[in-house]
């Protein structure tokens, strides 16, 4: 079995890929997530998933690397991580029963092959009506500062929505593990079968 890196240091894709009990390394990309130019959500999150993938080619070579990104859409416009209450609450008020959508892009890249395989998973989240002081009183409790849409589904956030639509639960935090197994099966590599 070629060794698994996860090209990320996000604490919430490490621990989502913890759950499929395969060993696995971290390496930071380091690669520019700036959008392109009028570039839709979907080209962004394939593009830069693909990016982080294949920047670790040179340290890990012979791998099966995972590259991840992911973005929120809200009214047709791609909404970033709010990094401070003032961003957050204004995000929030904004997503007050609307649907967003999460956008999350993975690659599975065997850097030993050149095989490269590429998806876009979609999910839903349709927010209940919110209060300010509902609003407030989230964004006091649980500050999810560094989260794209301003909430953490994992956790508090749960009690803003009134529906989640869409395959993978694990997508909305960032690393569709259902596409990922299947990509990894392809790869012949099954968690379910891999001696430990």
């Amino acid at each position: 079995m070629l060794p698994i890196v996860l090209s990320s240091t996000s604490i919430y894709r490490r621990q989502l890929l913890e759950k499929i009990g395969l060993p696995f390394t971290c390496a930071s990309p380091d690669i520019d997530e700036r959008p392109q130019e009028n570039e839709n959500p979907e080209t962004l999150v394939i593009r830069l998933s693909h990016a982080k993938a294949t920047a670790l080619h040179r340290d890990y070579s012979s791998h099966l690397i995972i590259g991840s990104d992911q973005v929120c859409v809200l009214d047709s416009k791609i909404v970033g991580k709010p990094h401070n209450f003032e961003n957050a609450f204004s995000q929030l008020k904004k997503a007050s029963g609307k649907c967003v959508t999460f956008y999350t892009g993975i690659t599975l890249f065997n850097s030993k092959t050149g095989n490269i395989d590429t998806r876009c998973e979609l999910f839903d989240v349709y927010f209940r009506d919110l209060s300010e002081t509902e609003i407030i009183s989230y964004l006091n409790k649980e500050k999810p500062f560094n989260c794209a849409g301003s909430f953490k589904s994992e956790g508090l956030g749960i009690t803003l929505f009134k529906k989640l639509n869409g395959r993978d639960p694990n997508t909305l935090i960032g690393l569709p593990l259902i596409t990922l197994t299947e990509m990894l099966i392809r790869q012949g590599i099954n968690p379910l079968t891999v001696c430990s």
